[in-house]
């Protein structure tokens, strides 16, 4: 059996994310229509079961800190008994939205993790832990925001955060 170091060393963010949980010209003109046209996404490919249910607990996770980590990104996120499978869903908006951001600047991609209840004290460890050690780059977030397709996405978010760039 592997140790937990193992684990998260193996664990890539390919693992919980496909082009389907991609969405490149979001519609949303608010951080709340942004959470609900992912949540929605999420739905569709049977990620979750109770699109209002999953959305209510966004929302209330939101109300206890800001998600917007600054360079235009935000990464709200919502632990659900209505998750089905720990995943990522990723959307980059049309335009900049306002969102509590650490730099107070307005976001353009959007990470929205979904976390099974079960998974709540491991997978999602694991997942912010491989999402904050790629968005520590700077760079890689620039990249990430300058993404012009789901390939490109998927390619950047596939990467070891500690291999070389």
């Amino acid at each position: 059996m592997k140790n937990e170091s193992q684990t998260i060393q193996t664990f890539s963010i390919a693992d919980v994310i496909n082009p389907n949980l991609i969405k490149m010209e979001m519609e949303a003109n608010s951080k709340e229509e942004a959470i609900t046209e992912l949540s929605e996404l999420l739905y569709e490919n049977q990620i979750i079961t109770d699109l209002a249910g999953f959305t209510q607990d966004v929302f209330a996770r939101e109300t206890e800190g800001m998600t917007g980590i600054g360079h235009g990104l935000a990464i709200p996120h919502g632990k659900s008994d209505s998750v089905k499978k720990t995943s990522l869903v990723i959307g980059k908006t049309k335009r900049p939205l306002e969102w509590e951001s650490i730099d107070e600047a307005p976001v353009q991609v959007i990470i929205l993790f979904a976390v099974k209840n079960t998974d709540a004290n491991t997978m999602h460890i694991k997942l912010l832990q491989k999402v904050a050690m790629l968005l520590a780059d700077e760079s890689f977030i620039d990249r990430l925001v300058a993404s012009g397709t789901k390939d490109q996405m998927m390619t950047l978010l596939a990467k070891d955060p500690m291999a070389e760039n």
